[in-house]
């Protein structure tokens, strides 16, 4: 019965591309937990004073049933508040709020210009949307407003929608925002930011990247909850009319179980942490700092200047072989492979949290700095 199933893993194995679940072992060097709060006495804390006062564990229903609870909208409302926002919406996590947003939001007749490495979920949302898609190069201002300019040309008369990531989950670089904001301006479109890497650790109390563009009537914004912010969901940021739209439109949204009430409690503290504990950034910068001096060093990787740090190594053997030999060291590292990267550019990704300290970045830079030199004798 499951004979092509069987197959197409077969193939998989064959190509060194096949996944597999692997229990937490080792120095945590792949989590997103960039501000060390998924374990933090504050958050369990936070999670224990709910309970006290009643905040229910799952929320029994859609948000337009029985399921919007009082949490909910506390939060929603302090996010708005916090990010600088005219409204919030809070999903169960980043990838269904991606697909919400893309498959909803952008309308027939309209273009979403979407950078070439963008999250595979705004892929899955443009996909169930009406508009049509094109991609601009990774990074590259201009070539966003040349295809907007081109599909002007042909005859699009709708909305140009841009999308990007604010910091690129597998390189560790930088959108760059402000042109971006200005092509949209333009061009009469909406610039649409994913912070799900940078919110927490980056940008003024930890907002985002794009924190000075948010509050514009064509700028929209996903805060992922379960990187940066330790906890779980994702808050949709942007103009009211537009976050009406989605619950009155959006099939992700009013289908879904709302998240859980406990988890928005928990999201609430966790950007108060981000507003008053401006520590913690600090020290995660200088974690980077000093992460990217020691691998320049010792295995000539180039720094990205980010808590993300590719070592790109080529081949998917190659990957998997030195992930393999790092994990049999005591460092969790994972490889990552196409499709998830562009094919010959199989590499490490180094997350940089506050669950290390300068000590252990050392003895693992130290230690990849062997391997290397292991994989290529």
């Amino acid at each position: 019965m499951y004979k092509s199933h069987e197959r197409a893993l077969e193939a998989l194995t064959r190509r060194g591309r096949r996944r597999a679940l692997a229990p937490i072992a080792g120095v945590d060097f792949s989590s997103n937990d960039y501000l060390a709060l998924a374990s933090s006495s504050e958050l369990r804390d936070a999670a224990r004073a709910a309970l006290e006062r009643g905040v229910p564990i799952g929320s029994g229903a859609s948000r337009l049933l029985r399921g919007n609870h009082r949490e909910h909208e506390a939060l929603e409302s302090e996010a708005a508040a916090f990010f600088g926002a005219e409204s919030a919406l809070f999903f169960g996590g980043g990838f269904i709020a991606n697909v919400a947003l893309f498959s909803t939001l952008p309308q027939r007749g309209d273009l979403v210009v979407h950078d070439a490495l963008i999250h595979a979920s705004v892929h899955d949302g443009m996909r169930m949307g009406k508009a049509e898609r094109a991609e601009a190069r990774h990074n590259e201002a201009q070539s966003f407003e040349d295809v907007i300019k081109d599909w002007r040309v042909a005859g699009g008369t709708g909305t140009p929608w841009i999308a990007v990531e604010s910091l690129y989950s597998m390189d560790g670089d930088v959108a760059p925002l402000d042109d971006l904001a200005a092509i949209v301006e333009r061009h009469g479109g909406v610039l649409v930011i994913d912070e799900a890497h940078a919110t927490g650790a980056l940008g003024p109390a930890g907002r985002g990247l794009g924190a000075h563009l948010e509050g514009r009537s064509n700028v929209i914004a996903l805060h992922t909850c379960g990187k940066g912010l330790g906890s779980m969901g994702a808050l949709l940021t942007g103009p009211q009319v537009l976050c009406d739209y989605v619950v009155n439109r959006s099939r992700p949204f009013i289908y879904a179980t709302a998240p859980s009430p406990l988890m928005a409690a928990i999201v609430r503290a966790a950007l108060i942490i981000c507003r008053f504990d401006a520590a913690r950034r600090e020290k995660l910068s200088a974690l980077v700092t000093f992460a990217g001096a020691r691998l320049a060093e010792s295995c000539g990787v180039q720094a990205s200047g980010t808590h993300i740090q590719p070592v790109i190594v080529g081949a998917d053997e190659r990957a998997t072989r030195l992930a393999a030999a790092m994990q049999g060291r005591g460092f969790d590292i994972r490889a990552v492979r196409p499709p998830t990267v562009p094919e010959g550019t199989a590499r490490l990704r180094l997350s940089l949290t506050l669950n290390v300290d300068e000590a252990q970045v050392a003895e693992m830079a130290k230690t990849l700095a062997e391997e290397l030199k292991r994989l290529d004798a």
